[in-house]
């Protein structure tokens, strides 16, 4: 098979020999498009020949050439192939689950345990430590971390991330199951949501007028949790805030000594009171009655008439030895919306999820299920996710779509051939969708850095194309094609791709090569980076393919009309012309051109230092995120004071439109948070109505001046 070659200005081929071919000689194989039929079947048939004898030539190189000639020969057949990938493609790339960035959390499974009214000292001893050393033992664990706190116990065990979620849970159940005898009675360790640390997507607040803290809280508890929970994708959805209404039994000594009584015969008499027993059935006319005991405690005055001892044949009831009434419940947490407090909910996203599509659907059942909530109650949001992710994402897609435009455009103006414009910009697309295609199976969501390696490899995705595109153009000019003889069009374009064919193959392979170091990162740096590294391999892939394949067949089929030469181009003469001089100054001084480049090379490293260093760029989500951090021996109602204070001073600042915080944890084993630690949303009205010259920076400024007190630390996101 005849290689080919190419010089610096000129495109020329070559036989094995070395003889240099123009493309005018009719005879020869390189130019049958303008010898006689006979002429090109009887090289065809010489080259089959050769190749028959040579079966070592067919190599890679002849593997492309081949792939080429197949493609111009099944025009039509590539066309169809190609409109199906796009199919597929826009498929995966409305299906590919999105977020805003990766998820950088560990791969762990959470293990909580409730204790309440236990110090943290009791819950360490007792709980933690005998399940942390049970735990470290497990298949694929990387490290186990724990904490003990005021009445309960939250246990992190890490695994690899090779090791499956849902493995590492399985895992994890099998071990607490053999060891829930060994820990103290009524204390049951519990596995967290299959969530990860950033899977908190959603919060509202349960609003109505005349409703009580304690009637918000068991809406929420016992209606909208559970309608919420139904919800695809949703891992868990956790209460915050109000008061949890009990029955409260206030027993007073001197009563219960009076009567002889002991305080467990009261607690084990309340405890047996409330459950409903089954008595079989009672069959009577060929019928069955199920018998059946009611106990269960509907108000305090059941309460009061349980049973608890007999004096001389005399029942002795609970109101005999204390008082019984409706009370709050111990807490430990509270939500504060402005300077009142609230009730409020977390929806947690289930692991791998599509992040927007969860919170959708939330949204879905917020609106379907207000008709069942009572009169003036309503779901207010204030914390949504999704906003980030759709302006983040809007961001991306807005630079892909300028990135295209601009290389249309200089592709325009460089070959002056309107429908060229189509050959080099339709693998542009394609090649995204190529590359969602491999996320989409492999498991890579579509965030800023996924995207982002898609933003950069726009610039070489077209490499390829204009390549193949420029070098048929500058064939047919050189060989003077009539375009309007289309054989003769397809046989040239065949020329041309299959010159650059294999450097092509090769230049992308080396760009793809230099992400090795990239794809060896390991942690939270690997989550970080290999999305970006692989979606930008994956349509460097695509892309290298379509500039073997698809776009040679577009080039047989789109060039046409008038074909300019450089000489003619408008544009590539004053290029040329500045370009020629400074070249062959740089050629007549290579020590002073060498060393410039060395000079610059050492500049840019010497300001590399003073470059400053982040682990990822601070991310605009519209909202601000403020932690202040008190002693940690503080109580609730002092910490709520301190947040409704602080509260009242944010939305003091003009630009601040709604402020809700979050005292302590929610009820979920995914919120560690101690009860020194507040968590505040800060919403911002939109920019156009914010003060003229003020920014995101100076309003951070304004709001921690305003809400700085002694003996707080503030923080803000």
């Amino acid at each position: 098979m005849p290689s080919v070659c190419q010089d610096a200005f000129r495109q020329e081929a070559c036989h094995d020999d070395g003889r240099l071919w123009d493309g005018t000689d009719g005879d020869d194989v390189g130019g049958r498009a303008f010898g006689s039929r006979a002429a090109r079947e009887s090289d065809r048939a010489s080259l089959g020949r050769h190749r028959a004898a040579s079966p070592a030539t067919v190599d890679r190189p002849a593997l492309i050439n081949w792939l080429i000639g197949v493609s111009i020969r099944n025009r039509f057949l590539v066309i169809a192939f190609f409109v199906l990938v796009a199919g597929w493609g826009y498929w995966a790339l409305v299906t590919t689950p999105i977020d805003a960035i990766p998820d950088l959390s560990d791969n762990q499974v959470i293990v909580f345990t409730d204790w309440p009214g236990r110090s943290p000292q009791e819950v360490e001893d007792q709980i933690t430590y005998p399940l942390t050393v049970s735990l470290q033992g497990l298949p694929g664990v990387r490290v186990v971390r724990s904490s003990s706190a005021f009445g309960f116990s939250m246990i992190n065990v890490i695994f690899e991330d090779s090791v499956d979620l849902y493995f590492a849970r399985s895992r994890v159940l099998e071990r607490l199951n053999l060891l829930t005898k060994a820990l103290p009675s009524g204390v049951v360790p519990t596995l967290g949501p299959d969530a990860t640390g950033v899977g908190h997507v959603f919060w509202y607040t349960i609003e109505g007028q005349g409703q009580s803290l304690r009637e918000l809280r068991a809406i929420q508890d016992w209606y909208v949790r559970y309608q919420l929970n139904s919800v695809p994708g949703v891992a868990e959805v956790a209460s915050v805030g109000g008061v949890v209404r009990q029955y409260q039994v206030d027993v007073d000594p001197k009563r219960l000594r009076a009567f002889k009584i002991p305080i467990s015969a009261v607690v084990d008499a309340v405890m047996r009171s409330n459950r409903n027993v089954g008595g079989n059935v009672v069959e009577g006319s060929g019928t069955w009655s199920v018998i059946r005991g009611l106990g269960l405690i509907e108000s305090a005055k059941d309460l009061e008439q349980v049973v608890i001892g007999a004096d001389n044949g005399v029942p002795i009831f609970v109101r005999q030895v204390a008082d019984v009434k409706v009370g709050d419940a111990f807490r430990t947490a509270a939500l504060v919306k402005g300077d009142t407090e609230a009730v409020g909910g977390v929806v947690v996203a289930r692991y791998g999820v599509s992040t927007v599509e969860v919170i959708d659907r939330v949204k879905e059942k917020i609106a379907a299920l207000q008709a069942g909530l009572p009169s003036g109650v309503r779901i207010v949001p204030f914390y949504d996710r999704s906003a980030l992710i759709q302006r983040a994402v809007a961001t991306l897609k807005r630079s892909l779509i300028e990135e295209a435009i601009v290389v249309t455009l200089v592709n325009v103006l460089f070959l002056l051939h309107v429908r060229s414009v189509l050959i080099v910009t339709i693998p542009i697309p394609l090649a995204v969708l190529i590359a969602f295609l491999f996320m989409r199976y492999l498991g890579i969501t579509s965030n800023i850095m996924s995207l982002a390696g898609i933003a950069i490899a726009i610039g070489v995705l077209v490499d390829a194309a204009i390549v193949v595109t420029e070098n048929a153009f500058r064939f047919m000019e050189k060989r003077e094609v009539d375009l309007r003889d289309r054989s003769a069009v397809a046989a040239t374009v065949l020329d041309a791709t299959r010159l650059v064919g294999r450097p092509i193959f090769f230049s992308m392979a080396i760009i793809v090569l230099a992400f090795i170091p990239v794809f060896a990162l390991t942690g939270q740096e690997g989550k970080l980076f290999h999305p970006l590294a692989f979606t930008k391999t994956f349509a460097m892939a695509g892309a290298t393919i379509l500039s073997v394949t698809l776009v040679p067949v577009l080039c047989t089929l789109l060039i046409g009309g008038r074909v300019r030469g450089e000489e003619h181009n408008p544009i590539m003469r004053p290029l040329v012309w500045i370009y020629r001089p400074l070249l062959d100054w740089a050629l007549g001084h290579r020590v002073l051109t060498l060393g410039a480049a060395l000079l610059v090379l050492a500049g840019a490293l010497a300001l590399t230092p003073r470059i400053g260093r982040e682990f990822m760029p601070p991310l605009n989500e519209g909202d601000l995120m403020f932690m202040p951090i008190t002693d940690p021996a503080i109580s609730l109602p002092q910490a709520i004071e301190i947040t409704r204070k602080q509260n009242a001073a944010i939305r003091s600042v003009p630009e601040v439109a709604a402020v809700v915080a979050k005292v302590s944890r929610a009820d979920t084993s995914t919120d560690p948070a101690p009860i020194n630690m507040t968590e505040t949303v800060v919403n911002l009205k939109p920019e156009n109505e914010w003060r003229r010259g003020m920014t995101r920076e100076r309003i951070i400024g304004e709001l921690d001046a305003a809400a700085t007190m002694p003996g707080v630390s503030n923080i803000w996101t």
